[in-house]
């Protein structure tokens, strides 16, 4: 099932997949702080992850599918708490859209 979500102030309308992918995720500006996390949904171009870590607006973080496709640098757009000690954080891919195997997008 897809849902039409607005990804920028621009109006443009991105089709995202409530898919979980199974990343690595690490802070480019604390290389030690890295954890293996899912994807609550993707898009060609952002995801909404799910960590353990408050993440600031602005923040890059190397994100390392686990199914074998490129890693790929993303901007964290927002991060809010979802439950006890448990983070959502959209994230925006800079480098290119991502296609992530059997979840991409047509």
């Amino acid at each position: 099932m897809l849902r039409e979500e607005i990804v920028n102030a621009t109006g443009r309308i991105e089709r995202r997949l409530p898919v979980s992918v199974p990343v690595y995720l690490a802070s480019l500006r604390e290389p030690h702080a890295c954890e293996r996390t899912t994807s609550e949904n993707v898009s060609p171009h952002g995801a909404r992850m799910i960590s353990k870590w408050f993440w600031r607006s602005g923040e890059e973080a190397l994100i390392a599918p686990l199914t074998d496709e490129f890693s790929q640098i993303g901007r964290v757009v927002y991060c809010e708490q979802k439950t006890e000690g448990y983070f959502c954080l959209g994230v925006e891919f800079l480098d290119r859209s991502v296609n992530w195997g059997n979840h991409s997008l047509p």
